[in-house]
């Protein structure tokens, strides 16, 4: 069976690699530029103070689900990047090297599309991409489990994350070079009206905002789930809401009214 015509449930297990990452200083302090960090948090942009912000951890193994989209699993033109979960298990350093094995966690099948859970797992961190893709689902596996719900309460926290209209470009240098977040015509094939930021950038932004405002260390995040619901555009000013447990923090974002991250929850230390 060839990989056009094998189901997606099939997927499921199957191994996708093992790559030894390297990284130093730059790479660190320019991950932390491109999502929002100011000139003035020099323990973000300045080598002598760095500490490493833990959602660079992302970056590093892009290659992952990029790899599975290359094995023909599905088309990569229209799946998207439905959800991401991280887990810290050590701080990264200002530099250095990391065993990352990837595989295909399940397969959940949403009727007209599926979801592949692409887990990356290392020494510092696991991490897990949901997949999003129309036209690979009713293949007869289950639906998977539903999404966090809204808190019923009014949120105890109100924020913005303004973007910077060149953001999706800086941030691609990080290694999500996939020509919709740059290309006008790419933007358009992928059906949207203009190149929009990486989801992942997006949720670091945020991350980074509510550290701020929490009066966390954005370098002390130990969980982070998010679930992308709508693109962001870059120069979007977003809008985010916050509930706090006293162990970890819910959250949501919006951009012009429309939501753009949903089911979000961290926690610091």
């Amino acid at each position: 069976m060839t990989a056009a015509t094998r189901a997606a449930g099939e997927w499921a297990g199957q191994e996708l690699g093992v790559r030894t990452v390297t990284w130093d200083e730059r790479d660190a302090i320019l991950y932390a530029l491109a999502v929002g960090a100011t000139a003035d948090e020099l323990d973000l942009v300045f080598e002598e103070r760095l500490r490493v912000l833990p959602t660079f951890a992302l970056t590093l193994a892009q290659w992952a689900p990029d790899a599975l989209g290359s094995q023909g699993a599905f088309d990569v033109r229209t799946a998207v990047h439905g959800a991401q979960r991280l887990r810290v298990v050590t701080p990264l350093p200002r530099a250095g090297s990391l065993e990352l094995r990837a595989r295909v966690g399940d397969v959940w099948d949403k009727g007209s599309a599926a979801v592949f859970d692409v887990v990356v797992e290392s020494e510092a961190f696991v991490a897990t991409w949901a997949l999003f893709a129309p036209g690979c689902g009713g293949f007869g596996g289950e639906r998977g489990p539903a999404g966090p719900k809204r808190p019923d309460t009014a949120p105890e926290l109100s924020t913005e994350v303004a973007t910077a209209p060149n953001q999706a470009a800086l941030y691609r240098l990080l290694g999500d070079r996939h020509h919709m977040h740059v290309d006008p015509e790419a933007a358009r094939a992928a059906g949207q009206p203009r190149p929009f930021l990486h989801g992942l950038c997006t949720l670091a932004a945020t991350t980074l905002q509510l550290a701020r405002e929490t009066g966390a260390h954005p370098a002390d995040l130990t969980e982070l789930d998010g679930r992308f619901s709508a693109p962001v555009f870059p120069g979007d000013r977003l809008a985010v809401s916050a509930w706090t447990d006293g162990v970890a923090t819910a959250f949501e974002v919006t951009a012009d009214g429309r939501p753009a991250l949903s089911g979000g929850r961290l926690r610091f230390g």
